[in-house]
């Protein structure tokens, strides 16, 4: 499972936090790290702070966009410390670790962490499935991210000693839909809804956003979006017709 999970990290200012984070993988056997343009990486500050987990900086892979860092995940969870106007399905970090755990069909895994002072903007909250908040302090609730990680990544550790085997219904002969797979489908519903006059388009993205909520609760498959895929364009050709 660990090999599954990426973490990846958005915009972070200070290099000594990447070699921390780095540190806080490598103690939970966890090894692949994403960086979202970093002010500064590579550092001899990042890999002083690292203490020894310079080989996970290494094969740190820096990607110009989170759009990009997320393409190859199915399940994407953004963590942050503050409440949001829209809500997203919530998760602490052990009920997190715990459903990735049990499903039997070993989902490519991206764990989000924003800025340092700023956390993720709600546009990258779209890009995920579900909301990661760590239960803390409510008059002192922000977290050295580092720390933040370090939580996270031994509630993965310590959970893959309980994995569940059983599962009921879909066995999942059908891998999940990647991110970059759903960002496709999210383009072809968008369209489609305008094509039909559903929506203006002056109103699609209070829509869409909301749409984007609906969707990434349900954990879409690759034969599932292809049968949405697949009604959209019906409905796009019977509107032409």
């Amino acid at each position: 499972m660990l090999s599954d999970i990426k973490i990846i990290l958005v915009e972070t200012s200070h290099p000594g936090n990447i070699g921390a984070v780095a540190r806080a993988m490598k103690n939970m056997a966890m090894h692949r790290l994403a960086l979202v343009n970093p002010k500064i990486f590579p550092s001899a500050e990042a890999t002083a702070r690292a203490a020894g987990a310079d080989d996970i900086l290494a094969k740190a892979v820096v990607y110009d966009s989170l759009v990009d860092a997320l393409a190859d995940c199915q399940v994407v969870i953004g963590a942050s410390a503050r409440s949001r106007t829209i809500s997203w399905p919530e998760l602490t970090p052990k009920a997190c670790a715990e459903m990735i755990a049990s499903d039997v069909s070993k989902p490519s895994v991206g764990v989000v962490f924003g800025r340092e002072h700023s956390g993720l903007k709600n546009e990258e909250l779209d890009l995920c499935r579900y909301l990661l908040r760590i239960p803390s302090n409510p008059e002192f609730s922000s977290l050295n991210i580092a720390a933040a990680v370090q939580i996270v990544c031994y509630e993965f550790f310590a959970a893959q000693a309980v994995v569940e085997e059983s599962r009921i219904g879909d066995k999942g002969e059908s891998p999940l839909a990647t991110a970059a797979q759903m960002e496709l489908f999210y383009e072809h519903l968008h369209q489609a809804l305008l094509d039909i006059g559903f929506m203006r388009p002056e109103r699609s993205n209070t829509i869409m956003r909301r749409l984007r909520r609906i969707y990434n609760r349900i954990q879409l498959d690759t034969k599932e979006l292809d049968i949405l895929r697949g009604i959209l364009r019906m409905a796009q050709d019977h509107q032409k017709s």
